[in-house]
């Protein structure tokens, strides 16, 4: 597997999807993807940036890209999720942390007194030749999606 560095291509992998499918990242060669981390279904940040995303789906189509949701939740909770926000796009289970370590998406978080190993809210932009351009950690949701916007209108296998 490929180190995770802007520049480089992006590490491929393959995860079961909300419809029961396989598919493997290098599957959307000739699309941007973005693939984007979030810790749990059916909590409020995490609702919230899957309906931003769902908001502009049509948009970030229009653009080229597709998106990619990938959490540690198994695919019944995905599909649940997907179902309730009616999500366009495809959610990936990654139950045993792989893809999220890959991505170093793992990170330590203190919860309620504890320390835990907990996703890190992070995207990652990578282009039609399957490079990595751009990553965002620490994600906050209430801007998120206009950072995103903003990566893929330009983006013409620029690195920033």
């Amino acid at each position: 597997m490929n180190e995770l560095k802007v520049g480089l291509p992006a590490p491929d992998f393959s995860l079961p999807t909300t419809d029961g499918s396989m598919i493997r990242l290098s599957q959307y060669r000739g699309k941007k993807v973005v693939l984007y981390f979030y810790p749990k279904d059916n909590t409020p940040a995490c609702s919230k940036q899957a309906q931003a995303f769902a908001a502009a789906f049509d948009q970030i189509g229009r653009l080229g890209a597709v998106i990619l949701g990938v959490s540690r939740d198994p695919i019944a909770s995905h599909a649940k999720f997907t179902a309730k926000l009616g999500l366009p796009f495809q959610l990936l289970s990654d139950a045993h942390e792989e893809i999220c370590r890959l991505y170093k998406a793992m990170k330590e978080k203190n919860m309620y007194g504890k320390t835990v190993m907990g996703i890190e809210r992070s995207t990652f932009i990578i282009n039609e030749q399957g490079v990595l351009t751009h990553e965002f950690r620490k994600v906050k949701v209430s801007d998120h999606l206009e950072q995103v916007l903003e990566v893929l209108k330009p983006m013409d296998n620029v690195i920033h």
